[in-house]
């Protein structure tokens, strides 16, 4: 045997490895969330917990519908700001940008994605929150703030993974379309666009992933009230925020709800995932 084959054996398992490794991760996560979370469900009851619009565990009252309206309000504002945004961006860089100039905004693009979550809240303290006081005359933090904030913070995710997924797209699409009389601009958005859905929508889906699972700078924009919002500028609490805000000092069964919560978390991001792919199945 020599040494390339041994090389290639090694590696397989070496892959192998790191693959089950990952799936083992993954399930001991869903074990602990699971037997942690659904116990403390069904102790409060599964209406009570999911539909329950009062969060107060001094008096034994767990329902978690605001966190969950808040999280949806929030996420759904953060991707009409930062989707339609994204993807124009990643067309330009990929499509229109000049060489030079895309030398300059990948590295602030690629910084965007490396900027901590911190630095992101405090800049919505500083200068997002106190616009909206102007504007509408109200504290500032809420859906809005935390849905522009999350917007911004999605933004490397969606251009890089778009720009990607639109510069892999063979160059004959292009042209193609040009060749049958199509203007410049037709032919990305009618050809060489849809021929790069896939990784446009996997972009989108990060992007909300991103977006749910956002905890530190939405806890300082969001203004953290374990309400029903009835407007774009009220305060909310996702569920994210409610998990971080009360896990040091929650015991009992208030730990094993927040836990539970979680759980919720868990399962609304896997419905998303499953849904875009068959979104994208039927759509192919």
């Amino acid at each position: 045997m020599n040494i390339n084959k041994l090389k290639e054996i090694v590696m397989k398992y070496v892959f192998l490895f790191t693959a089950i490794i990952s799936i083992v991760a993954v399930v001991l996560i869903c074990v602990f969330l699971f037997a942690n979370g659904v116990p403390a469900m069904k102790e409060i009851g599964f209406a009570n917990f999911l539909g329950g619009t009062k969060w107060k565990p001094g008096n034994g009252l767990y329902g978690i519908f605001p966190m969950i309206l808040g999280s949806i309000y929030v996420t759904g504002g953060a991707l009409i700001i930062g989707v339609p945004i994204g993807i124009l961006m990643s067309i330009f860089m990929a499509r229109f940008c000049p060489d030079r100039l895309h030398k300059v905004l990948k590295p602030i693009v690629d910084l965007l994605a490396g900027i901590p979550s911190i630095v992101y809240g405090f800049f919505g303290l500083v200068v997002i929150i106190p616009i909206i006081q102007e504007m509408f005359g109200t504290a500032g933090d809420g859906i809005l703030a935390a849905s522009i904030l999350l917007g911004m913070m999605i933004l490397p995710t969606i251009i890089n993974t778009a720009e990607s997924s639109i510069v892999a797209v063979p160059e004959a699409y292009y042209e193609g379309a040009l060749a049958l009389g199509a203007t410049k601009e037709r032919s990305i958005f009618k050809t060489v666009i849809p021929a790069a859905k896939s990784g446009v929508m996997s972009g989108i889906i990060l992007g909300m992933g991103r977006a749910i699972g956002e905890t530190m700078a939405v806890v300082m924009v969001a203004g953290n009230q374990a309400i029903i919002p009835d407007s774009i500028t009220s305060g909310v609490r996702t569920l994210t925020a409610n998990i971080v805000l009360e896990m040091a000092y929650a015991t009992g069964l208030h730990r094993r709800a927040l836990i539970a919560t979680a759980v919720v978390l868990f399962v609304f991001v896997l419905i998303i995932n499953v849904c875009f792919s068959i979104i994208n199945r039927r759509s192919e």
